[in-house]
């Protein structure tokens, strides 16, 4: 039988080989990533393909001096609009190997979330990450997840009332959103405070389907609304439906990102999503150096962006006041 001196050596040894193989399991990681090879960086979205804040992570990591295809990797996982398959979306990205997932979106980063608790994951959402659940705090996230947010939901008021002013005959405004999406539904309410505010009508619609989308754009008449807005996410397709809709129907739209202007939206008031993927990218560089993502503190989008596009406000039968013009950070002509 083995004495007393080679029993304590043996458990010491085991103790040790399982803290050795504990590191690479702990959330987040506690270690520096394997620069042998280019990190794997998973997107998912649920847009139709890249998005902004996915083209700026990779221009920041290079600004960064990091190199694509060298020392990292990008690949993007896409669900067209549909948040019932960001889950498989996300086990999807798990196993292909991602080192880390860079979820853009509220409800990507809570489907990625419930994918792996190992993974690190970064992420860029429209609303508070502490009462979706993701972080535990702003200064101490936790876990393996830290990332970016903004105040798109407390923008709100100040959307509608720049939209207000965009469109003098402006009386009532579709806000049309997601059944069930607890974001839209807080939006709604930012929504309704700011149209009493300001002595307008809001006219809320639910879908559940992109049929249903579609099939509620189409109904529309002129003499029923004067203006829609946009919810901030693509589920359901709802912006880019909103933007045909308003093309086709000639009725006033406007957009939380400069995106939906620069491919003939009225106009946009929200956060860049540009700054978004570059404040992701300085995170990311924490990563690869080997900061555990539970202690690098999520980060405020404080960047907002106001886009006109003159084109379509001629279209549309507008002439935008030169005050107006004057906030604008962007203007399309």
């Amino acid at each position: 039988m083995p004495n007393r001196k080679s029993q304590i050596i043996a458990r010491r040894t085991l103790l040790l080989a399982v803290m050795v193989l504990g590191i690479g399991l702990l959330p987040g990681g506690a270690r520096a990533l394997d620069h042998s090879q280019p990190v794997n960086i998973g997107v998912l979205t649920i847009a139709w393909g890249t998005v902004p804040a996915a083209e700026t992570l990779r221009k920041g990591l290079a600004e960064l001096g990091y190199r694509e295809n060298v020392d990292f990797a990008i690949g993007i996982r896409f669900t067209q609009g549909r948040s019932q398959e960001l889950h498989q979306g996300a086990l999807d990205l798990v196993q292909a190997g991602s080192d880390i997932i860079f979820a853009t979106g509220g409800v990507p980063a809570l489907a990625a979330q419930r994918a792996t608790t190992r993974i690190r994951i970064v992420f860029s959402v429209e609303t508070d990450p502490v009462a979706m659940g993701l972080v535990r705090s702003f200064s101490r996230p936790g876990g393996n997840v830290t990332g970016v947010t903004d105040r798109t939901i407390e923008l709100s008021g100040k959307r509608l009332q720049l939209f207000r002013g965009m469109v003098p005959r402006l009386r009532k405004v579709l806000f049309l959103y997601e059944a069930g999406n607890a974001t839209y539904q807080a939006q709604a309410r930012a929504y309704s405070d700011a149209a009493r505010r300001l002595g307008l009508e809001l006219i809320e619609r639910i879908a559940r389907t992109e049929e249903e989308v579609r099939q509620a754009l189409r109904g529309l008449k002129k003499q029923e609304i004067d203006g829609s807005v946009s919810p901030w996410n693509i589920e359901l397709n709802i912006p880019g439906d909103i933007l045909e809709a308003s093309t086709q129907q000639k009725i006033p739209a406007i957009f939380s990102f400069l995106n939906f202007v620069e491919i003939g939206g009225l106009a946009s008031y929200g956060p860049s999503l540009r700054t978004a993927g570059r404040l992701a990218a300085r995170m990311m560089e924490k990563i690869f150096r080997g900061t555990s993502p539970g202690g690098i503190p999520v980060e405020v989008n404080t960047d907002i962006e106001f886009a006109v596009n003159l084109k379509t406000a001629k279209a549309l039968g507008l002439t935008i006041a030169p005050e107006l013009l004057y906030q604008a950070t962007h203007i399309v002509r």
